[in-house]
């Protein structure tokens, strides 16, 4: 068995998976879209920003807080930010059981998967 035919094969699997697809085409709507992109920028960094006082403070302030449910709406409003969130979340499972497979296979806890 020849792994690089089997990295192949596995890469001609991922061109036509359904999440795959779905991610991609969701990521192509938005990439030239400047706005589009902005938006997804800004919330990512309130999501890192409710994320870290999660963890530093236990809770996430008020003031964050609202930032968030400001985003849902802008997203829940916005087709492409909204398709291309919940595209990343499916595509975001299949990634990390593929990570998880390939830990497990290499019987080294190489990418963190057992904390």
């Amino acid at each position: 068995m020849n792994i690089y035919d089997k990295i192949n094969d596995l890469t001609a699997a991922l061109k036509v998976n359904p999440e795959v697809v779905a991610f991609r085409d969701a990521a192509n709507a938005i990439k030239d879209d400047e706005q589009k992109t902005k938006i997804l920028e800004d919330f990512r960094q309130v999501q890192i920003a409710a994320y870290h006082e999660s963890v530093e403070q236990g809770k996430v302030s008020e003031e964050t807080t609202q930032k968030m449910q400001s985003f849902a709406t802008v997203i829940q409003t916005t087709p492409e930010i909204n398709d291309y969130l919940q595209a990343e979340i499916k595509f975001s499972m299949l990634f990390e059981d593929m990570m998880k497979s390939i830990n497990e296979a290499v019987g080294v806890d190489v990418i963190g998967a057992g904390q």
